[in-house]
């Protein structure tokens, strides 16, 4: 399994923010999943298995195009 250069780094503003995986293919699946608590961060790879991030609470999302940060 070799890496994309593709990654997001995601730091949640609350806790209990949930990441997903979703997988590639004709079928897409949650293959992975983390919990952060606020202030914690996650630094995440898309990979030949995974071609979505699914982001469940308030985070805020940086990556190569850009930064997403929720409106309070």
């Amino acid at each position: 399994m070799e890496p994309k250069a593709d990654f997001v780094i995601i730091q949640a503003l609350e806790n209990g923010v949930t990441i997903m995986g979703l997988t590639r293919g004709t079928n897409t699946k949650f293959h992975h999943s983390e919990k952060l608590d606020k202030g914690e961060i996650m630094i995440a790879q898309f990979t030949e298995h995974t071609s979505a991030i699914k982001i469940r609470g308030k985070a805020k999302v940086l990556s190569s195009v850009g930064s997403i940060i929720p409106d309070e």
